[in-house]
């Protein structure tokens, strides 16, 4: 889990929680901030960004990997997100898979009850190859 990189949890943490206080939540007045470290030791992070239109609404982590493709690319090493008191929370179920298709080999995550593995957090998870299985 992350060995080739050393993951400064409390740095993620901290700029977890510093997202939370971007983010616009004028529905919910639920904010979240997330935050990773990229393969290459870059830190990536995001925030939700609500809309009146609840199903177009934006999770932390889609700005996260916006600025993770913004930013040059690369895999996710570690991965981190908080609720507005500053408490480690799970990703919802879309942004699980919007993190595996950004996850590089050894990817841990976070969680309420410690640092999992990501083929624990989702096994089996759907990514490119199984596109690549049925491609003509």
């Amino acid at each position: 889990m992350a060995d080739a990189v050393s993951v400064d949890w409390e740095a993620l943490l901290a700029e977890a929680r510093r997202m939370t206080g971007h983010a616009y939540v004028p529905y919910s007045g639920y904010p979240v901030g997330a935050a990773a470290l990229v393969d290459d030791g870059r830190t990536v992070s995001g925030c939700n960004v609500e809309n009146a239109g609840y199903g177009v609404t934006l999770c932390a982590e889609c700005g996260l990997v916006s600025e993770l493709a913004k930013t040059g690319g690369g895999s996710l090493v570690a991965f981190v997100c908080v609720n507005k008191a500053g408490d480690v929370i799970m990703p919802c179920g879309r942004c699980r898979q919007l993190l595996h298709e950004h996850a590089g080999a050894g990817f841990v995550i976070r969680t309420p009850q410690g640092d999992l593995p990501w083929e624990d957090v989702l096994p089996q998870g759907f990514g490119p190859q199984d596109l690549e299985r049925v491609r003509p």
